[in-house]
């Protein structure tokens, strides 16, 4: 069974990380209510022990953004096959998965904007939060006010020069590269591809162990980036924070109580609780794992068992919607940038937040199958509209649980996606619905997840 690394005395990853994010807040609040926030020991600990640290850990994360994209991209596109033979079931499952993704982003941008979260932290705060955090702070949120969005960012999308791209962090145009190169390695012969997609697949497993890595220093980070936070800031960004999380919970409600059941009941033509009550397994699983691909073996057998589905279709859109169908990621990253941005003043126009909807959609698609695989490329993300890389330590901590729910909402898009395209193939329908379920719990191994190593999970 895929599980969140361990460290030596058996405490999870995830474990040592909220443990970090609980005592930095509490040692942080401590130093603040006691001290406060301008006392020279407070500012010594920031300057020389915790801000280091911090700065440290967000480096190692920044430094792996654009190998990771350009290896997971290019391998996610290649992965698809000659893109001349994908066929029709293959275009039709691609523009599924976007467009619920988009949907998804979507709703999460929509909500974050409603309730803003970002919004409960006064302005005093936010401006000491920038000069804080944000290297020439005043001028990173001034260029983001006045940049526009025309036919000339479209046009800046298709990079000149992806080395100079990567060196600049426009994702854009590294992501457009990463795109073009994985399909232009669908067109040339598969012998003269191979050793291309060998060394993709070989530059993909080194950052993995990288991010790995990183992740370990996370516990540590997460204290120090907490503790400067609060230490200068008290109760400040704790009520932000909470409603934050509310945010993506309900976004993430709405796609899997609203979205999924409409489409099931109008496109699909199956009873939502029929739908739900057919692969409760699967909810469980995804839940209890926060891994798509680990809850792979569980989503084909009751797909092909529970739902009657023909193993022809959830043999294909399965196993692809497991690393490229992230709805419920969509919407955590949409909302997290926007929180994000809140936070440290940076406004971002309506077709810069449409930019926020494409790259939440790219970038969950792109996104590294490791525990925090995810963060590095936020933070990339971030780095385009100028916010401070330090405020993903805001949310590293409470992460656990919104993973463990927007993984649930990723298995159930990729089943949701397999009835869709049978049903639209016209090899099935709800009549065919096996009238009793022929899957137990028990019948589920994990152990079987293909083509994952042992020991790692796929993190959305």
């Amino acid at each position: 069974m895929a599980s969140t690394p361990k460290s030596g005395n058996g405490m999870q990853l995830h474990t040592k990380i909220l443990l970090g994010l609980v005592i930095g807040a509490i040692v942080g609040i401590t130093a603040n209510l006691t001290l406060g926030g301008d006392h020279p020991a407070v500012q010594w600990v920031n300057q020389y022990l915790a801000g280091p640290v911090g700065q440290i850990f967000l480096r190692m994360l920044i430094m792996i953004v654009v190998p990771l994209i350009f290896a997971s991209i290019s391998l996610g596109v290649a992965g698809l096959g000659d893109l001349r033979s994908v066929g029709r079931v293959g275009g039709k499952t691609m523009v599924y998965f976007v467009i619920t993704t988009a949907l998804a982003a979507t709703i999460g941008l929509t909500l974050v904007q409603v309730f803003k979260p970002g919004t409960r932290i006064t302005p005093e705060v936010r401006t000491e939060l920038s000069a804080q955090f944000g290297e020439d702070a005043s001028s990173r949120v001034q260029a983001a006010e006045g940049a526009t969005f025309g036919m000339h960012t479209v046009v800046n999308i298709v990079t000149r020069n992806p080395v100079k791209s990567a060196a600049d962090g426009d994702l854009l145009g590294v992501i457009f590269f990463s795109l073009v190169f994985g399909a232009a390695l669908t067109l040339i012969p598969q012998s003269r591809a191979k050793s291309m997609i060998a060394w993709l697949e070989a530059l993909n497993d080194v950052v993995i162990k990288i991010v790995e890595m990183a992740m370990k220093l996370a516990p540590y980070g997460v204290f120090a980036l907490i503790f400067g936070v609060t230490s200068v800031f008290g109760f400040a960004l704790l009520t932000p924070l909470s409603f934050y999380i509310l945010v993506v919970l309900l976004g993430l409600l709405i796609q899997a109580a609203v979205v999924i059941p409409l489409i099931m009941r109008f496109l699909v033509g199956i009873s939502p609780v029929t739908f739900y009550s057919r692969i409760w397994t699967a909810i469980v699983t995804a839940f209890s794992t926060s891994s798509s691909s680990a809850t792979l073996p569980t989503s084909i057998a009751v797909t092909e068992k529970n739902l009657g589905i023909p193993p022809s279709v959830a043999g294909f859109v399965l196993p692809l919607g497991a690393t490229m169908n992230m709805n419920g990621t969509a919407i955590f990253e949409a909302v997290t940038i926007i929180f994000l941005a809140t936070v440290f003043g940076v406004f971002l126009s309506l077709p810069q937040q449409i930019v926020v909807v494409f790259m939440a959609v790219i970038t969950a698609i792109g996104a590294a199958g490791v525990p925090g695989g995810s963060i590095p490329l936020l933070i990339g993300i971030l780095a385009m509209f100028n916010v401070p890389g330090e405020g993903i330590a805001l949310i590293l901590g409470v992460d656990r649980i919104l993973d463990m729910s927007r993984t649930t909402l990723n298995v159930l898009g990729d089943i949701g996606a397999s009835a869709f395209i049978a049903k639209s193939e016209g090899v099935w329908n709800a009549d065919m619905v096996p009238a009793i379920p022929g899957l137990d719990l028990a019948t589920a191994h994990l152990d079987d997840s293909p083509g994952w190593p042992e020991g790692q999970e796929k993190v959305e």
